[in-house]
Formats: C-alpha cells, structure tokens, sequence
C-alpha cells in the first residue's frame, strides 16, 4: 500500500464548479452513501472496531460530484452513484488516503486506518464489492426502498428479487478494467523471470481477494507470453538441440497462458507458430479459436448475449469467467516483433510516442489465416481475404472499435498488398489514414501508400 503521509494535493484538485451545480433531488443521494452504507459496513461490528464513518461517505460523495464524473444524481442513476462512490472509497481504504474535501492535504484516514486495520477493512469491503449491489439488502433502511427503484426503467436492474442486479455491469467493468491495467513490461528474459517470481511472492503472502487473484492470473498469462517469444528469439541463433527444446518450452509456456488469460489468449499460440513458419498447426489452431470466439456467450468488450452469458458462467468465478467467456483486443507490446508484416507499424507507433498495438482478435485472426494460407492453399486465400474485408468495411462496432479502425484498415490493405491486388490496398491505406490516429502508424502508412503508388505507376 501507498505511503500514507505522501498525499498528491494535484491528484484531488478541485473543478471550477460548485456541488450546489449538482442538486440531489433524490432522498437517496449521499444518505445512501452515509447512513446505508455505514449500516452494511459496521454491521455486527463494536464502536472501538468502526473505521469508517459517514462522514467518510459524505466525502466520497463530495469528491464524485466535484470530479464531474456524474451530472445527475437522482433515482434513476441511483446505484450507479453508489457504485462509483463505493470504489472511491475502497481506492482510498487500500492507499490509505482520504483526502479532505476542503484540505485535500488532510488525510482523514491518518489516525484510524492503517496497519492491519487497514488491511482487514480493506478484505471486509471488497468481500462486498464481490457480491456486487446486491449487498444493499442486507441494510435495514434500505432493503425495503430498493424494490422502489425498481420502478425506475433506466436502472440496469433485474426483476428477479433473488438475483436484484444483474452481474454482467460489474463483470464488464471488471474485465475492462484488467485488460487497461494488464500490460507488464517484458524487455528480456531477466525481467520476465523476476516478474514471475514477484507473482509468486504476492500469491503466498496474502490472502488476496478474488479480483486480485483474477489479475495476477491475467498478469501471469501476459508475462509467460513474452516470456516464450524472448527465449525464442534468444536460441534462435544456437544449435539444433538447445532450439528444439527451447521451442518445446514456449509452446509450453504459451498453452498455459492460454489457460490462464482471456479466451483470445490463445492468438499468442498461432502468432508463435506462424513465426516459427508452422502455417499448418497455425490453421489448425485458427480454427479452435473461431469455435471459442463465435460462441453466442462470449463477451467482447461490452458487447454480450446477456442471456447466453448468464447461462453459460453466471454464477462462476471471475477467473473461470474469463478463461472461458471474456475476449479482448489482442495487445502486441513493443518488446517484441510477433508478426513480420508489422514490424513497419510498431516503427511508426514508436517514432511517434507510441508503441503498442491493439488488434481487434478476429482481424488478426483473419490476417494470419491469409499469410498462413498465402503458404500453403492460395485457393482458399480469397475467402479468407473476402471474410476480412467484410468484417472491416461492414463492421458498426461490434468487433471493430473506433480506436482499433486505423490498425484494422491498414492490416485489410496488407494481405491485401501480400495477395497481390495493390489498388485495393492502396484504397484500405487511404481509409486507414482517415480514421482516429489511436495506433499513429501514419507514418508506415505513407511509406506503404508510396510503395503501392510506385507499383502501380
């Protein structure tokens, strides 16, 4: 946990607005942060053992509205002003911070919370925010009110008094927030090793919460992927012998992660059998990944069949949910070069202060099918290349975002350059520069234009 004393008064800065901007017509504004909540947290327990007050509440709730991070605190946006207020505070309980809201340099948290208090106040909260909202009901003042909000429609809340919210909001903040903060750094195999060892020190140490087990989980996936691709590239140049089991090891590192990570974890494994020219077993593993994909239960960012995905996980662990349900954009650090025919584009992202890509997976499961293909059956190339160019001239967001269009127009314009057909790739490169500079591979873009003009000319 973070220094306690060592509080960034420019973390909390104050907006020019006033809370009186952001009236509460509701009776269950920050009374629903103070006294319900107050009542769910120190339920059962002595005044000598209550850390958290109301005025606690209050002051989260200040913080919310000052943030300008809700403009509308009323029934209909009830739970989702508490939510956010909850994890205000279960941020600051974990820092051990909680800044004053008219002396930000104040801790309030300065003489109670801290020290093993901290800790199992830390332990108790979050073993409530697992339940998710349905942790209201155990609040006297509340338990009988919640079923009038559920006359408000805007409220994502389900009818059944058993299951009264419905999971799949907290799951998808969740798993988006894993994939945001995910991302480890592993330049050589010295610091994937060290990674992994640190893992393995914080799972024997702690008793960890069930997000915390969820992200390191997530973490371990990520460092045993560049793990394997460094001790690839680092045995290339050796002898027969020590590469075949070198080889050996990745794949086995890279299986597991796939076992660890998200379902489009396992675009590693056709990545590293398409550098290791293996286009066969590339296609082979292709094609497990589309059956995985295209099951109705799967979660793609915030796009779900709510029903099917309720069916299939409701109910399970957030590891086994996103082992088997949870697909995410594909993330190609700047470490290493998974892919020959993007080595131009990580170029560009690094001249021009950014590094990684963010591949939307059925594009670049496309991708590798038609340089696989390119190989090995160049009659079934055009359908893989018509499937592509579908997927991206048609797509309206569902598997294509508005940050992944810029990488996905300029993948649609190399397999196209590969096959051959360099007047349609010249015209993706050109679409590629019209959308959102997320990626900035301009730069390679240009160079790429240049080149197929050239051709052409």
């Amino acid at each position: 946990m973070n220094n306690r004393n060592n509080i960034s008064s420019s973390k909390y800065t104050k907006i020019p607005c006033s809370v009186a901007d952001f009236p509460d017509p509701s009776p269950h504004g920050p009374c629903l942060s103070g006294v319900y909540f107050g009542e769910i947290i120190n339920n059962e327990l002595g005044d000598g053992d209550k850390l958290l007050c109301s005025y606690h509440m209050k002051t989260a709730v200040f913080w919310m509205i000052q943030q300008n991070t809700l403009h509308h605190w009323c029934p209909q946006t009830l739970l989702e002003c508490f939510r956010k207020c909850f994890k205000l505070i279960l941020k600051w309980v974990y820092e051990g911070v909680c800044p004053n809201f008219f002396i930000p340099q104040n801790n309030m948290f300065l003489s109670k919370v801290h020290g093993e208090a901290q800790h199992q106040l830390y332990l108790r909260l979050y073993g409530l925010y697992e339940k998710g909202l349905l942790f209201l009901l155990h609040s006297p003042s509340i338990r009988s009110s919640i079923r009038k909000v559920l006359l408000y429609p805007n409220l994502s809340i389900c009818t059944d008094e058993n299951n009264v919210i419905s999971e799949i909001k907290f799951d998808k903040d969740l798993f988006e927030e894993i994939h945001a903060y995910d991302a480890i750094s592993t330049p050589n195999l010295e610091t994937c090793m060290r990674s992994l060892r640190t893992i393995a020190q914080i799972i024997g140490s702690l008793l960890l919460t069930q997000y915390q087990v969820t992200l390191l989980q997530k973490l371990t996936a990520n460092v045993l992927q560049g793990t394997a691709f460094i001790f690839y590239m680092e045995t290339y140049t050796c002898k027969n012998k020590l590469r075949y089991r070198a080889d050996k090891i990745s794949c086995h590192m890279l299986k597991l992660a796939a076992k660890f990570g998200f379902v489009t974890d396992m675009m590693y494994i056709a990545m590293y059998y398409y550098k290791t020219l293996r286009y066969k077993e590339t296609l082979n593993i292709i094609e497990i990944i589309k059956v995985k994909l295209t099951k109705p239960c799967v979660m793609f960012r915030l796009n779900v069949d709510t029903e099917m995905y309720t069916e299939a996980v409701g109910g399970q662990s957030w590891s086994t949910k996103m082992r088997q349900a949870v697909a995410m954009n594909i993330h190609l650090g700047q470490q290493m070069y998974y892919i020959n025919e993007l080595i131009p584009e990580q170029h560009s992202g690094l001249q021009n202060d950014r590094s990684d890509l963010f591949i939307p997976p059925f594009v670049l499961l496309y991708m590798l099918e038609i340089l696989c293909y390119n190989h090995v059956d160049t009659m079934r190339v055009q359908t893989a290349l018509d499937d592509l160019q579908t997927l991206v001239h048609y797509d309206q967001g569902q598997l294509i975002n508005s940050c992944g269009r810029d990488i996905s127009w300029q993948i649609l314009g190399i397999c196209q350059q590969v096959t051959g057909n360099l007047r349609a790739a010249l015209y993706s490169y050109q679409q590629s520069l019209r959308q959102i500079p997320f990626h900035k591979i301009h730069t390679a873009t240009e160079v790429r234009i240049q080149f197929s003009l050239t051709k052409l000319n």
